[in-house]
């Protein structure tokens, strides 16, 4: 059977010509508010010709057509929190005639890349992106264009675009459960610095806990991953001039999980010694053991909610920031109890 013939892309087209795909991309749909010289777009057309160059048909969309898909941008696609964004996100944007792709951020990764991969080829309509973080290029990127988008889950000051959840409230909950339990040194574990979410519910738990009155309220970071989650554990664990805590509360599922080793790495029992408490619940929290007591938050609604305010801006309708009014909601299991008393009897 003959071989089929690999078809040119963007890519390819902007390497014969020594130029980048934003520029190919731009001189082969005729932008002219591109600052090119005549015999950079000749180099272009001629590279294209060349190689039998065939624009992608969602590319009708910079002439104003719609594709009718969107595109939600990830920072990690390992993170289960955004598999339940996704899904919410795919349900809302097929009501209401569009397709969500997912696409993942990864670090380092160039912002002319994902951007001109998804927009500026037109293959999408507008963009949900829940990997804005301080610094990021696309941030820029999106300053210097019209295309329609929403931040969801970690917002951008100022923007006016924010899709968010009542993060605070999540680190009320958790440690509202474990004050009433009887523990008075409930150690956080914290997400990244400079992450939005993560700050805004590190703040939050560290207010709160100085209005219950705890006797410690210790804070370490790690990643949103299972290894970010023990080796913040063992470090909250491990003393440093606090009493002995007795409970954690975690930033993610996957940092519980994480945690949850840790302390049996030590020795210690979960929940007859440390208590855990996971953020975020999805199907396999109760399949651990002991099963873990979480924090629900409103994942799915986010995805649905971030798809309206998306398909209302790409309509021309002012949204605004907007919040889900879904509340966290604590899902009670194995993993928390009361702690034990000096005696060692929970």
């Amino acid at each position: 059977m003959p071989e089929q013939p690999v078809r040119a892309r963007l890519v390819d087209v902007a390497h014969a010509a020594g130029v980048s795909k934003a520029t190919v991309s731009k001189v082969l749909n005729g932008r002219q508010d591109l600052s090119v010289r005549p015999e950079t777009r000749r180099r272009v057309h001629e590279a294209a010709e060349a190689l039998g160059y065939r624009p992608h048909s969602g590319a009708r969309a910079l002439a104003g057509a719609s594709t009718h898909a969107l595109a939600l941008l990830v920072p990690a696609l390992g993170n289960p929190t955004y598999v339940t964004i996704a899904r919410g996100a795919y349900q809302r944007a097929r009501e209401l005639g569009y397709l969500s792709l997912l696409a993942e951020d990864f670090d380092g990764q160039e912002a002319d890349e994902s951007f001109n991969d998804l927009v500026q080829e037109g293959r999408v309509d507008g963009l949900l992106i829940a990997s804005a973080r301080p610094g990021h290029p696309l941030l820029d990127a999106l300053n210097r264009s019209a295309v329609p988008h929403v931040f969801l889950n970690r917002s951008v000051e100022g923007s006016g675009r924010n899709v968010t959840m009542d993060v605070a409230r999540s680190s009320v909950t958790a440690l509202d459960h474990l004050h009433g339990l009887g523990h008075r040194t409930v150690g956080h574990i914290a997400g990244p610095s400079g992450i939005t979410p993560s700050e805004v519910r590190k703040e939050a738990f560290l207010r709160h806990a100085g209005t219950l009155g705890l006797d410690a309220a210790p804070v370490a970071s790690g990643d949103f991953t299972e290894d970010g989650g023990g080796s913040a554990a063992r470090e909250l664990l491990s003393g440093g001039g606090h009493p002995p805590v007795t409970a954690l509360y975690t930033s993610s599922l996957a940092q519980a999980i994480g945690a949850m080793a840790a302390i049996r790495d030590l020795g210690l029992r979960i929940p007859e010694d440390v208590s855990v408490v996971g953020n975020d619940d999805l199907p396999v929290a109760a399949h651990l053991h002991p099963p873990l007591t979480t924090v629900a938050m409103p994942l799915y609604e986010l995805g649905t909610a971030a798809v309206d305010a998306l398909v209302a801006t790409i309509e021309g309708r002012t949204v605004g920031d907007v919040l889900v009014p879904t509340e966290p909601q604590l899902v009670l299991r194995g993993s928390t109890a009361r702690p034990a008393d000096p005696g060692g009897t929970p």
